[in-house]
């Protein structure tokens, strides 16, 4: 099987093939670097469109004049948008292929974007910019999931660490995003003119990178046996009845939180909580993302110096300091301080926890997978939850939370960050 893998993905440039050896059709001729280039773009298209969106959500509260309990059911109805995409992710990579189902998932979050840009202004309603914000969510997560059976591929055929540098591209689309929202914001353009804008360049760049993402199978190492949803889901959450594995859990659940509640109320709380104007709130969630894509860079020789254990305990910290000193920030510059320091603390979580949960011999894939449902479900339901809360006791103070779980986190990762046993019992 791994022979067969190596011939289907065999695009990697070498100076010592010769000019006539057979190439799979619709490679890139000139080897792996147009593919790899293409999935990093991927990553940070889908960065920048959703940052986007977020740094403009002060001003889109204000055109259709939401409450903060609004606001949480608006993001609701994009995390159930999202969690939707995932459960036909699978489907649409079978039936589309990975070029052609990165094409329409980007296309499709274009549209959604342009829709949404339509939906948030004053004339609109509520219901409109839900159904826009739902459809981008689910092209997002199709798209998501995609991208990274892609990256998966591409890390396997250049037989080199990509994966991080992945998500390190992501974060990048996500500072571009943010700063191009504080710059619309501090210019007076329309959240439908800059979201428009960008749904446009999302299409353009979209058709020119996925030409070089070649038109190649996805191989299945071990075949499953055919399961509903429901069957898969139990049987994936039975396995968090070992202790380890829970602890990893825990753990996820509060990183991934840390990071999706600045990703949707780091810029509202600056504008709501600390007064801020909202250009300068779309500069603080700059400042989040920016630092948590230089912990991303640098994660790796962190943790080959120090450990797992470790380099996570003094993350968390440090997110858990820079989050209570936003909330309790009383001028601008120890907001940013806040925001940098709660975006450096949350950056690895997520991808340590995948690694932790990995360290199997014979259930890994089933530990990543029920890890990941954990960390999904934190990031994408958890922040909605928060502007519920957030009506009745503050944006600020419903952070506060957030700050417990990750406290729950740091007590987990004793526990969750213990080298696995040479025998494991079978889950």
């Amino acid at each position: 099987m791994q022979n067969e893998l190596d011939r289907r993905y065999e695009v990697t440039a070498s100076s010592t093939t010769a000019p006539s050896s057979p190439v799979p059709p619709n490679t890139p001729p000139t080897g792996s670097t147009p593919w790899r280039n293409a999935v990093l773009a991927v990553f940070a298209l889908c960065g920048f469109a959703t940052a986007s969106w977020v740094s403009r959500i002060p001003a889109v509260r204000d055109n259709l004049d939401l409450t903060t309990a609004d606001v949480g059911l608006l993001l609701f109805g994009g995390a159930a948008g999202a969690i939707f995409g995932l459960t036909l992710a699978p489907w649409f990579q079978r039936l589309l292929g990975a070029r052609r189902g990165i094409l329409y998932g980007l296309l499709g979050m274009a549209v959604a974007t342009v829709l949404l840009g339509l939906a948030a202004e004053s004339n609109s309603t509520f219901a409109l910019a839900t159904a826009a914000l739902v459809g981008q969510s689910f092209a997002f997560s199709i798209t998501d999931v995609i991208m990274n059976v892609e990256g998966a591929q591409l890390e396997r055929s250049i037989r080199k660490t990509l994966m991080p540098m992945l998500h390190a591209f992501f974060s990048l689309g996500t500072i571009a995003g943010a700063l191009v929202g504080a710059g619309a914001a501090a210019t007076g353009v329309s959240v439908s003119v800059h979201l428009a804008a960008v749904g446009a360049l999302v299409a353009l760049a979209s058709f020119y990178s996925v030409r070089f993402i070649p038109r190649l199978p996805t191989v299945e190492e071990v075949p499953r046996p055919k399961q509903t949803g429901p069957e898969r889901l139990a049987q994936q959450l039975r396995l968090l009845r070992d202790p380890r594995l829970a602890f990893i859990g825990l753990l996820v659940v509060g990183m991934t939180l840390t990071e999706g509640a600045a990703n949707d109320w780091i810029a509202l709380g600056a504008v709501d909580g600390h007064g801020l104007p909202q250009e300068v709130g779309a500069l603080v969630f700059g400042a989040f993302v920016t630092a948590m894509t230089i912990g991303r860079m640098l994660g790796g020789p962190l943790i080959d110096r120090f450990g797992r254990a470790k380099s996570l305990i003094g993350l968390a910290l440090l997110g858990l300091s820079g989050l209570l000193l936003f909330i309790l920030a009383e001028n601008t510059w120890l907001v940013v301080l806040g925001a940098l320091l709660w975006g450096l603390g949350g950056s690895l979580g997520f991808p340590i926890g995948v690694t932790l949960a990995a360290d199997h011999p014979t259930h890994a894939a089933e530990r990543v997978s029920t890890v990941a449902i954990c960390g999904y479900f934190a990031f994408l339901v958890g922040p909605p939850a928060l502007g519920i809360l957030g009506e009745h006791w503050g944006v600020l103070n419903a952070l506060y939370i957030v700050a417990g779980l990750l406290m729950l986190s740091l007590l987990a990762i004793p526990r969750a960050a213990r080298p696995a046993r040479e025998r494991h019992a079978d889950s």
